[in-house]
């Protein structure tokens, strides 16, 4: 058994659905500054394959994740974490302002980890 393997399911589902995260929002969203002057389907083409390496920490994630938490709590533990990484990277990488908006969603975000996790 190697190191990962020894962590807790939820922290092993957590650290690989961060790391699908930021291939994710690269795949979704780096093109809008890598490749703003490219034909959108150049930009399509790249986004899908950086995708594949969304998907290789995504599976994995959600299959171990499963013997442990219900399809709803990883669907809100996916949401959380793509609203984590999707702030700083549309902050500190697409430049974008830090809006108070992020904070109340966030929030929102909160209230539905509470509801979806309170009975287990």
């Amino acid at each position: 058994m190697n190191a990962f393997q020894s962590l807790p399911i939820p922290v092993q589902t957590v650290l690989l659905l961060l790391a699908s995260n930021v291939f994710m929002t690269f795949a979704w969203y780096g093109h809008l500054k890598n490749l703003s002057s490219a034909p959108w389907y150049v930009a399509a083409l790249v986004s899908w394959c950086v995708a594949l390496f969304e998907y290789l920490f995504q599976v994995p994630a959600n299959r171990i994740g499963f013997t442990q938490m219900s399809i709803g709590q990883l669907k809100i533990l996916q949401e959380v974490i793509t609203l984590s990484v999707f702030v700083p990277f549309a902050v500190f990488y697409l430049g974008q302002p830090l809006k108070w908006d992020y904070l109340w969603a966030g929030l929102c975000m909160l209230g539905a980890v509470y509801f979806v996790f309170r009975g287990a």
